[in-house]
């Protein structure tokens, strides 16, 4: 039977069995050469009796079902007791969405495409991937204006052109309310929750107002990045190009009392005791992420959480309470938060564990 074993032919045979054996055993990590080669041949003897010319045939068959049994078996360890593997993150369900005046509201797909109707049945928008885009009218003579409101969720962002050419770029877990067409002769108001950046039509008839959370941006044509969440206690505006006034409350607005800024500055508003201060920046730091691009300079690691919590819609629970007041700089290209948690495990130190797709520091 060893004679048989080594016959050119059924060396062949066995070498492609061994092969093979060992590209699925290699990943169910338990290959044993001598095991299947002792497997085969005692499958060979049992049918020693059969006529000699079709002994090559039972060869081929009984290695055929080596082999399957070991695929099997091989599926069965993949599928259903697969090796632990380090904690990620689940998808979360959260979606784009279109507000209308009326309620209505509309889910916006950022892999699909749709339009945008007024209440008169005509399309005043249409959608296409991630960017929202308004028709151009010749100034609506309605007396009131008729209002949609975008509410982009953490994780995700969102580009808008308004009716009058003006973009915004929206970050995660903002929302934008806005004219469907803006009135005749009557300033550009919009109303914004959260951060974008904002590329804004010249008009010099007709100055742009950006009202938010308290702070009001008032602009004719400018570039400039807007971040107020609510739950910020500091606003900021960081003006790229073009010039802003910043007010600190309506009644300032309406009475010229501005906090002048020019290109390369940020302004802070305060919202608890209603300062604003500015100061000289590199304005790239803080419109990067219209990119892409997390850049953290000299933030505090209580700032840093908040801000991977919106870009990738995450829970992080800080347990050392000493690391909330420590600056941090770093760049961080689009990639999974796992490698960010990791640069700074390596870094500097600070150990983490995910549970629940929660993210708590050690």
């Amino acid at each position: 039977m060893e004679s048989e074993l080594n016959h050119p032919s059924t060396n062949r045979l066995l070498n492609e069995y061994v092969k093979l054996n060992y590209r699925i055993d290699s990943k169910m990590k338990i290959y044993d050469t001598e095991k299947s080669k002792r497997l085969l041949l005692a499958k060979m003897r049992n049918d020693n009796k059969g006529p000699r010319k079709l002994k090559i045939n039972r060869y081929l068959k009984y290695a055929a079902l080596i082999v399957l049994s070991m695929t099997l078996g091989y599926l069965v360890k993949e599928f259903s007791f697969s090796e632990k593997i380090e904690p990620q993150f689940s998808p979360n369900e959260n979606f784009i969405t279109l507000e209308r005046e009326d309620g209505n509201i509309q889910v916006i797909s950022e892999e699909g495409t749709t339009q945008v109707f007024d209440k008169k049945g005509n399309v005043v928008g249409s959608q296409v991937g991630n960017q929202l885009v308004y028709k151009h009218s010749n100034d609506s003579e309605e007396s009131l204006p008729v209002y949609n409101t975008l509410n982009v969720p953490y994780g995700k962002q969102f580009e808008l052109k308004l009716e009058d050419g003006s973009v915004a770029y929206l970050n995660s877990g903002s929302s934008l309310k806005y004219p469907v067409n803006f009135q005749k002769g009557m300033e550009r108001k919009i109303f914004l929750s959260g951060e974008a950046f904002l590329d804004v039509a010249k008009d010099k008839n007709r100055a742009f107002i950006v009202h938010a959370s308290g702070l009001n941006v008032k602009v004719y044509g400018t570039r400039f990045n807007i971040s107020a969440y609510p739950e910020d206690k500091i606003k900021e505006v960081v003006l790229v190009e073009g010039s802003v006034g910043m007010y600190a409350t309506t009644n300032e607005l309406q009475s010229g009392k501005e906090t002048l800024l020019t290109p390369g500055t940020k302004g802070k508003y305060d919202n608890l005791i209603g300062d604003i201060s500015k100061e000289t920046v590199v304005t790239s730091i803080y419109t990067s992420w219209v990119q892409g691009v997390l850049v953290f300079r000299n933030m505090s690691f209580e700032d840093i959480l908040k801000k991977l919590e919106r870009h990738y819609d995450i829970e992080i629970v800080n347990q050392n309470s000493l690391l909330s007041s420590e600056t941090f700089n770093a760049s961080f290209e689009d990639m999974p938060i796992e490698k960010i948690l990791d640069y700074f495990k390596s870094q500097y130190d600070i150990d983490y564990v995910i549970e629940n797709d929660i993210v708590i520091v050690k």
